[in-house]
């Protein structure tokens, strides 16, 4: 199944890629300042050359950026795990999923209560698919005139919070669940007392 929905993402994608091509040509581009588009001669600009140079150019940054984990950093994004020769009677100690799944997969592995008669693990996989279906919900909670974060500091620090706890979740889903979310360096016990002599000391 996962295999299937991995061969189908692709087309899934290209298909968003043609609309987005699409309603750059027939309903037009909307204005980088935020402004509500009311003449369309007049406050877009026109697909070529200004979309195809700046998409172009974005499209050889990234080639370049890829190209250098390609040849140079390939493992990087890896994991040790991946080179074990395969065991079907040994579950792996620590599965962890590719980098662009650590933040669902945080949220799936941190529901571990029940709410009423939905069990912990279907309610993880709520949550999961839950924290993408609220994107999509996104264009019709937004009742602002005003598009642009240009003008919105409000929306530009929910934006910022927005990235910093896909950041912090894709830590906590790389990092081991029975290690403690922030190391202390190595776990000691360090008690302060007092002998018979009235000397002060330490021992870890």
């Amino acid at each position: 199944r996962f295999f299937s929905l991995h061969y189908l993402l692709p087309f899934m994608i290209a298909g968003v890629v043609i609309l987005h091509i699409w309603a750059l040509h027939v309903p037009g581009n909307n204005n980088p300042t935020g402004k509500e588009v009311q003449d369309v001669e007049k406050d877009t600009i026109p697909f070529h050359p200004y979309y195809t140079v700046k998409d172009g150019f974005a499209i050889v940054v990234f080639l370049i950026i890829f190209a250098v984990f390609v040849f140079y950093a390939p493992n990087v994004l890896g994991h040790a795990d991946n080179y074990i020769e395969a065991n079907p009677l040994v579950t792996p100690a620590h599965i962890v999923p590719e980098w662009y799944l650590l933040p669902f997969y945080a949220i799936l592995r941190a529901i571990t209560f029940n709410i009423g008669p939905i069990e912990a693990k279907l309610l993880g996989v709520i949550f999961m698919f839950g924290s993408i279906a609220v994107l999509f919900l996104l264009p019709w909670l937004d009742t602002s005139k005003v598009k642009s974060m240009r003008y919105r500091p409000v929306a530009k620090q929910f934006f910022f919070g927005f990235v910093v706890a896909c950041l912090l979740l894709s830590w906590c889903g790389a990092s081991n669940p029975d290690d403690p979310i922030i190391s202390m360096g190595e776990d000691k016990l360090v008690v302060s007392y007092t002998d018979a002599t009235g000397i002060e000391g330490t021992r870890v």
